[in-house]
């Protein structure tokens, strides 16, 4: 992959997430008299990781939910991504480029884990 790779840009999803956190900090400020700091928003996120897993778990058939757990499902995997997005623009990390740097060197790795592999194996 790495010599075909394409440079992943989430601009637009990262300029739709802030966008959205600036309406939850309006909605903050009106209820609370303050926006969320960077804990809540991670506690925020935590707990969605949470329900994400027992909706993992549903669709698995190893726990009950009552709902469309397909449905809930791509929900949660959305709004964990949109935290994400939240949660590197609070820490001031371009994400696009980290992801990207991540991808590369997980494929570096990994292919050259694989060539190794292939050497011991056959």
């Amino acid at each position: 992959m790495n010599k075909e790779s394409k440079e992943v840009d989430f601009t637009e999803a990262l300029e739709q997430s802030k966008y959205i956190r600036g309406l939850y900090n309006q909605l903050e400020q009106l209820s609370l008299g303050r926006k969320w700091t960077l804990q809540e928003d991670m506690l925020g996120f935590s707990t969605d990781v949470g329900v994400l897993g027992r909706l993992v778990m549903a669709s698995s058939g190893t726990w009950g939910y009552p709902g469309d757990e397909k449905e809930e499902l791509k929900h949660k995997l959305s709004e964990c991504l949109w935290w994400l997005m939240v949660l590197s623009n609070h820490l001031d990390i371009d994400i696009t480029k980290e992801f990207q740097a991540f991808i590369n060197k997980l494929d570096t790795n990994l292919t050259k884990s694989i060539k190794e592999a292939e050497g011991r194996f056959y």
